[in-house]
């Protein structure tokens, strides 16, 4: 279940745990900052490390000028060339480190063979898997853009010369072995012999007249990382406030169910689906979802728990609520104190027996958590063919906000004064980072619009990662221009009558809809951008940059990318604007990245 991190409006500083405990004493000590920030010098001071080689750079243009002295591969110019859009470029960085690590050959000559002067070219690093970064903590993948900005205006390469290069490129047999290094991992879990780019599988590279044998990534210190983050996110639910706060989630006066009682409706109206059924809930909780499976008469509950404690909770009640099974318990609920990928070291349990699987995985943004691919993964498991899952559809929509939803009023009037600077300021911050807030339909400019929709029946835990395009239209009401300043993002989850056939019903997380503790996410645009119905703008000779009060934009297009982050259990979210007058000009923003 959703982890209760609630962002606030106003920006605050992002410390962990540790650095809270460091720096803020109980007596209100702010701690010595200048060390602090000396402490963040030092770590950025060589945050970008190369595609090839282990060498660590202040800058992406030094980098990058290092990749085109040292490994002879020029990354401005083959966005250039090969016309790859901040997406495409992307990709490609992440598509080197994946070969370059895995010491494959990836000879760039087979894309002579493309025709050049094609206008649609299928290059190797076009699949969506790519939108993942390879490894974690690249810092180049969040940079490369703000670095572009800065950089001179050059003649690009000609295409055919650019395929020339990066033949020599893939062709390359690396003879310096200072710039190899002698161990064989960085800190970031990267193999540092990662310049042997022409060797195939299972052949010895020639370095400094030496035979050396090819060695692999150590994923010790990833996997180290993945389960100190499992351990903090699993160990977040031990927390009997964030188990009340889920469960108080109430039905809205339209009687579009939210939360508990949506699920206790799919339960227990559905009779024909949990009558006799083997149920498994994965991430119970405290076993609500359990319990009402077993009084809606399944026959076996499986309630899968990884945080210690509340599997303990979760037993307690069951046992309190006569349903418990083991032993000395006659009841049809079991609790697994287990992660759900690991679950047959924790019970019998035969593949493919469960009728019904349950879990309330969503989080912010619906996919923050990662916990998506878990209940992909039992599904896969543990589900008999044609069994239910529930919720089996989910959909992300998006909306563009005003400035009520922001908290500029407050700060134009605090008792009198006018405090506006610091409105903005906060305004230009949350441009950097997403907020989860609650956001009210009043304070909606635009149209709501779908972003992407999941069948979790079918779907495969690759499709977490997508980009998706979507168009917002002015609201109808709307007689004049408004200020646009960001989008709101938000998701449905649907228990259709694909198997609710007596009462389907749905979870709303919607700004029309009384808030759940889900609330909204967030993104605030880097300049806010006037907008304004194309029947007010009809006949107007308006001219100036769109999107400005001189030349309010008619509509507003999104091009969106929701990844899994390189930090365990986080997203990335990419957010590419366009604004569009009634006379079709456009104007395109800078690509926006947002870390949840």
């Amino acid at each position: 279940m959703a982890a209760e991190t609630k962002m606030v409006k106003d920006v605050v500083p992002n410390y962990s745990d540790n650095e809270e405990e460091e720096n803020f004493s109980d007596d209100g000590d702010w701690g010595d900052w200048e060390a602090a920030d000396k402490d963040d010098d030092d770590v950025l001071e060589s945050d970008f490390v190369c595609l090839f080689c282990e060498s660590r750079f202040a800058s992406c243009d030094s980098l990058f000028e290092h990749c085109r002295l040292s490994h002879g591969f020029d990354f401005h110019g083959a966005r250039k060339a090969l016309k790859l859009d901040f997406y495409a470029s992307f990709k490609l960085i992440n598509y080197i480190r994946s070969q370059v690590a895995a010491n494959k050959c990836w000879s760039w000559g087979a894309l002579q063979k493309c025709q050049l002067e094609a206008k649609d070219v299928n290059f190797p690093w076009d699949e969506e898997k790519y939108l993942k970064p390879f490894w974690q903590e690249d810092s180049l993948l969040y940079s490369f853009v703000d670095d572009e900005e800065e950089e001179d205006e050059e003649e690009a390469l000609d295409r055919e010369d650019l395929i020339e290069d990066l033949q020599k490129l893939g062709d390359l047999s690396i003879v310096d072995d200072e710039a190899i290094g002698e161990s064989s991992m960085t800190n970031n879990g990267k193999c540092k012999d990662v310049n042997r780019i022409s060797n195939c599988d299972d052949v010895k590279q020639i370095v400094n007249g030496k035979d050396k044998e090819p060695r692999v990534c150590d994923g010790r210190l990833v996997g180290r990382n993945i389960r100190k983050v499992n351990e903090n996110y699993f160990g977040s639910y031990s927390s009997f406030g964030i188990h009340r706060e889920m469960i108080s989630d109430k039905v809205n006066a339209f009687k579009i169910l939210v939360r508990t009682e949506a699920y206790r409706d799919a339960l227990l109206k559905n009779p024909s689906l949990l009558s006799g059924s083997v149920v498994m809930d994965v991430g119970c909780g405290t076993g609500i979802l359990s319990l009402f499976a077993a009084k809606a008469g399944a026959s076996r509950v499986v309630a899968v728990e990884a945080s210690e404690k509340m599997a303990k909770v979760a037993t307690k009640i069951a046992k309190d609520n006569k349903v418990f099974n083991d032993k000395e318990h006659s009841g049809v609920l079991e609790v697994a104190n287990s992660m759900v990928e690991e679950l047959e070291k924790s019970i019998k349990i035969q593949p493919h027996s469960v009728d019904v699987l349950v879990s309330e995985w969503m989080g912010y943004c619906l996919l923050y958590e990662s916990m998506l691919t878990s209940v992909l993964y039992a599904r896969d498991r543990w589900l008999k063919p044609g069994g239910a899952i529930l919720p089996d559809t989910a959909t992300m929509l998006v909306a563009g906000f005003g400035k009520g939803a922001t908290s500029l009023p407050f700060w134009e009037d605090v008792y009198g004064f006018d405090m506006s600077s610091i409105g903005k300021e906060i305004l230009e911050d949350t441009a950097r980072i997403p907020i989860v807030d609650v956001i009210e339909e009043r304070d909606l400019v635009t149209q709501p619009a779908l972003l992407q929709s999941f069948d979790l029946a079918t779907m495969i835990p690759d499709e977490v990662d997508f980009t998706a395009t979507a168009t917002l239209e002015p609201t109808e009401a709307e007689t004049e221009a408004r200020l646009c300043h960001g989008v709101v993002l938000w998701f449905d989850t649907g228990f259709t009558d694909r198997f609710c056939k007596e009462n389907p019903t749905v979870l709303s997380t919607s700004p029309y809809t009384p808030p759940t503790h889900w609330a909204q996410t967030v993104l605030t645009f880097q300049e806010p951008i006037s907008l304004a119905p194309a029947t007010v703008l009809s006949g107007d000779d308006r001219r100036g940059a769109v999107g400005t009060k001189e030349c309010p934009a008619s509509s507003i297009q999104l091009r969106v990318s929701v990844a899994r982050a390189s930090e365990h259990r986080s997203i990335d979210v990419s957010l590419e604007t366009t604004g569009v007058s009634s006379k079709g000009q456009k104007r395109r923003w800078p690509v926006q990245i947002f870390n949840l």
